[in-house]
């Protein structure tokens, strides 16, 4: 059986465990940079929608390179430093799982959360 999370990261540390998951869609959050670098690199930060066994979320919960967010149904605020790195996609302070991932649905739809 597969679930899914919302998890900050880099892109580099999401493609060394990309092979685990069942699917995963992420959005580049770092800001605009100069048109030559603007392609996303191994340090870009990421927010993800992984959808994995559980043994795969276990052992991102277990890396410190990966900052798993609360649970979308929970209603409980997303740490500071995941609002201070959403927060130029118009995530504000006490903003939940749930509301990040409908705002960042805007620009990614697949972000979105789903219950089926």
């Amino acid at each position: 059986m597969t679930g899914k999370a919302y998890y900050l990261t880099t892109l580099g540390d999401w493609q060394r465990h990309a092979a685990r998951f069942a699917n995963s869609h992420w959005l580049a959050l770092d800001p605009a940079a100069p048109l030559e670098s603007a392609m996303p690199n191994n340090a870009t930060r990421i927010l993800v929608l992984i959808e994995a066994d559980e043994g795969a979320h276990l052992a991102l919960e277990d890396d410190p390179a990966f900052e798993a967010l609360p649970p979308p149904l929970a209603q409980k605020p997303i740490s500071d430093a995941a609002q201070s790195a959403l927060a130029p996609h118009g995530i504000v302070p006490g903003a939940t799982t749930f509301d990040a991932a409908e705002i960042l649905a805007r620009v990614h739809p697949l972000l979105k959360h789903r219950v089926f």
